[in-house]
């Protein structure tokens, strides 16, 4: 069977920097080829990427994913019908999104005396977070006023009730649920199948974590006796490198995930294609923000491929298993990691009689990334997005 699979390749270089720490405040790394390297979790690049998607869709595309999510409904509830007091429809908003996932919302132990709102009541929370989209809490809002006026618990005990709750949560998923996909522990039967694979970003070269002693100045010690100490002193452990990133879509589960979009006067490939252009930008223009404020680390991508692939993805961290040695005349890696990638791409399609045919498209920039030349002539960033959006929308009008 033919199928539509998007890659995305990106090497970046990250000055020093904590992107993404572990419990100890040490930035995460892992063993690969033998030496210790830079990591950034798969977690933590994936809600970047969510969050640069604020950017360019309409927030009636994305969802939001929350154990408040009583309190999400609520707010939509009583935007429908204001004579609903805000204890009452945290009621029915509970009963609600049971109904449509099976997952038991009440209020949290912790919260029964500590948190209390001027009601005298705490909002009930899920158990774990919970993802829903604009269009399933407007839907389920709806149906939460009608059960309001209807006896309450008592109109979910009607099979078709529930099930309808069940088939709003289940259906016209945003773009950030397509993508991602949803697990509910209690509702298996309206989980969601991620078409986005994100791999954790490691370096291409060894690294070694170092740590930063700073310390800080007390602003309001002026008279002459105050002691002459510093107003405190810590440490930041922090490293750079260059990263070697990769993405994967399954863009037929994405269609499939997307159904017919959020619209019905669209044409059907609108909401894949306007999924896949927010991915592959978002996911190469973001950046984990751990400690970003005190590192300043703000870069982008030098080496970009996107393939799109008619079987199965291929990741290509491979080429980086022997890792990259610094230019003695530059003292970089950049160079060597293009040339790696470019090379270790052409010998695994070569070996396995792949990628004939395969749409690719390059941006590079500066003279150390030059190799990518070989694969295509390089494309500016919003060139290189509209390329494949077109090209996906076309494959899936066939």
């Amino acid at each position: 069977m033919i199928r539509t699979i998007l890659e995305v390749h990106a090497l970046q270089t990250v000055p020093p920097s904590c992107l993404n720490r572990d419990d100890t405040g040490t930035p995460k790394t892992a063993m690969y080829g033998g030496v210790r390297r830079a990591r950034v979790s798969s977690q933590a690049w994936k809600r970047a990427t969510r969050q640069g998607f604020h950017d360019l869709l309409d927030p009636s595309a994305l969802g939001v994913r929350t154990r408040r999510v009583a309190e999400l409904l609520t707010e939509r509830i009583r935007k429908l019908d204001g004579s609903i007091a805000q204890a009452d429809a945290w009621t029915i908003a509970a009963e609600t999104i049971q109904a449509a996932t099976g997952s038991k919302i009440e209020v949290p132990k912790r919260k029964e005396q500590a948190d209390r709102s001027e009601t005298g009541a705490a909002a009930p929370e899920s158990k774990y977070l919970m993802f829903l989209s604009a269009h399933q809490l407007d839907g389920l809002a709806e149906i939460a006023v009608k059960a309001h006026g209807s006896g309450g618990k008592d109109y979910f005990k009607d099979k078709a009730v529930k099930d309808q709750a069940k088939r709003i949560a289940n259906t016209r998923h945003s773009v950030d649920i397509a993508l991602f996909g949803r697990m509910i522990a209690d509702g298996a039967d309206i989980n969601v199948d991620a078409a986005a694979q994100v791999a954790h970003a490691i370096s291409v070269h060894r690294v070694d974590n170092e740590s930063d002693y700073y310390t800080a100045v007390d602003d309001y010690k002026e008279r002459e006796d105050d002691d002459k100490g510093a107003g405190m002193i810590g440490t930041i452990e922090f490293n750079s490198a260059t990263l070697y990133r990769y993405a994967a879509v399954d863009v037929d589960l994405l269609r499939r995930n997307l159904g017919k979009g959020l619209r019905d006067d669209e044409p059907a490939t609108e909401p894949v294609r306007q999924a896949v252009e927010a991915f592959v930008e978002c996911f190469l223009t973001s950046l984990p923000t751990g400690k970003i404020n005190t590192f300043g680390n703000h870069t982008l991508p030098d080496a970009v491929v996107v393939k799109l692939r008619k079987a199965r993805p291929i990741n290509l961290v491979a080429a980086f298993e022997e890792p990259c040695q610094a230019d003695p005349e530059t003292g970089g890696h950049m160079r060597q990691a293009t040339e790696a990638l470019v090379s270790y791409l052409a010998d695994v399609e070569n070996s396995y009689g792949i990628g004939d045919g395969d749409p690719t498209w390059v941006l590079h920039v500066g003279k150390t990334t030059e190799a990518l030349a070989r694969l295509g002539d390089g494309l500016p960033m919003p060139a290189l997005v509209a390329a494949v959006g077109t090209e996906v929308a076309r494959r899936q009008d066939q």
